[in-house]
């Protein structure tokens, strides 16, 4: 069963419904703790990440049009620091809550399944810092795009606090993408989905990742959502062919024993 342990666990390796609430609870409250360190440390570094963030305004302001970050309220500046320093801690903990899913779902593992875990996890984060570094180069363009259709003789003034909720959330929308063809693997060795399933359904997997690219960057933008689709399309067939490999495998390894059992 999911998330079970030694000391909930019966004698028949099951685990309550209870016990389930309580590993979960666990798991959390791991995650939760490993980002709230993080993010404690990241809050120094809020100042130089702003003023990365504002790189894209000052390039339109250099090119002869009036565009700035504007604080609207007397708390903003300081609930924009706090936002920095959490998306800081979600990518800098990264490592530790994508272990703590893992780590819950190992439990409900065979033997012989639990070794693919640490090959889930060393895919999981790299590709989780990848589409946030995707993310990162993608935002730039988007606000110079969206600025550009003011016109020019007009003053261009972000609140800061949109501004900034914008870019992170862009930037872990696309981190998160790229982490979803690993959960298609995993599912499969888990006996959950087949290398079939996922290839029939890769006209809805096309369709769900175009709508997501889309709702990530401008509709206007169609080269930046092409460029945040295809990345995404290639992992979502690398994924299928992984379980591929890995249905083949199981068939033959199925076969070999047919086999040996017949003689």
């Amino acid at each position: 069963m999911v998330g079970r342990t030694r000391k909930s666990a019966d004698r028949e390796g099951r685990m309550s419904f209870g016990a389930h609430l309580l590993e979960l609870r666990k798991r959390l409250f791991t995650a939760a703790l490993a980002i709230v360190i993080a993010a404690v440390g990241s809050f120094f570094l809020a100042d130089p990440v702003l003023n990365a963030l504002r790189g894209p305004i000052d390039a339109v302001a250099e090119t002869g049009r009036t565009a700035e970050l504007n604080n609207t309220v007397l708390t903003e500046a300081f609930d924009v620091r706090l936002q920095i320093a959490v998306t800081l801690g979600v990518v800098i903990s990264s490592p530790v809550w994508l272990w703590q899913i893992w780590a819950y779902i190992v439990p409900a593992l065979k033997r012989t399944e639990k070794r693919y875990v640490v090959g889930f996890f060393g895919a999981a984060l790299p590709l989780f810092l990848a589409g946030c570094t995707m993310g990162w180069f993608i935002f730039p363009h988007t606000v110079q795009l969206l600025a550009g259709f003011a016109p020019a003789e007009s003053t261009s003034i972000f609140g800061t606090k949109y501004y900034v909720d914008f870019a992170t959330k862009l930037i872990i929308a696309i981190g998160v993408g790229f982490v979803l063809p690993v959960f298609l693997v995993l599912l499969n060795f888990v006996g959950v989905m087949s290398a079939k399933t996922i290839l029939k359904g890769w006209r809805v997997a096309i369709l769900v990742i175009s709508l997501f690219a889309a709702l990530a960057t401008p509709a206007s933008d169609v080269v930046t959502m092409i460029v945040l689709a295809i990345p995404m399309i290639a992992l979502y067939f690398v994924a299928a062919g992984v379980a591929w490999l890995h249905d083949r495998a199981l068939a033959k390894r199925a076969d070999k024993l047919s086999a040996e059992i017949a003689i």
